[in-house]
């Protein structure tokens, strides 16, 4: 698989008064990504080519990959595929980079969800939503110590368009 023919289609940009080191600890630890990933547990095989798992609260595999790219505390990038049935056979791969930069007292956290093929707006949806709301958890836990309590779910517009190509939503 090649990084290049992945071009990013949403990213996401914050800052957190916190440190690397501990911005990649919450990124991937299962027991701290429970805190902010509405309640799901990122498991990170600490090497190039290792597992990415993300299960849901119930222990469930409802992501899963493959990390491209492992530079602790910089750089982290998985495959970030969603375990629907013909989810990745009609729409491809998915790419997820988190790049780790400090930045004065603070830290620039940027994530990219890439792609290896034009997606719709409707398709993007999803991750254009959910994106701000984890990574926005994230550093309310980081900075308060305290979750944000958000309620949501997959955009109906999103659903709607999967439904369109014959992909099956749980």
């Amino acid at each position: 698989m090649k990084l290049d023919q992945f071009k990013p289609l949403t990213v996401y940009t914050i800052y957190i008064a916190s440190t690397p080191e501990k911005v990649w600890e919450a990124l991937t630890s299962a027991e701290f990504s429970k805190q902010y990933f509405f309640g799901n547990a990122v498991e990170v095989e600490p090497k190039l080519g290792g597992a990415f798992i993300v299960r849901t609260p119930d222990g469930a595999v409802h992501i899963s990959g493959e990390v491209l790219a492992y530079d602790p505390p910089h750089r982290l990038a998985v495959t970030f595929n969603v375990n629907w049935p013909e989810l990745i056979e009609k729409l491809g791969p998915t790419l997820v980079t988190y790049d780790i930069e400090q930045v004065g007292g603070a830290v620039r956290l940027t994530m990219s969800e890439g792609h290896d093929r034009p997606l719709s707006d409707d398709i993007l949806s999803g991750g254009r939503s959910g994106w701000p709301a984890i990574l926005s958890s994230l550093k309310s836990v980081l900075e308060t110590g305290k979750p944000l309590v958000v309620k949501m779910g997959p955009p109906q517009r999103m659903l709607d368009a999967l439904k369109a190509m014959g992909i099956k939503t749980p």
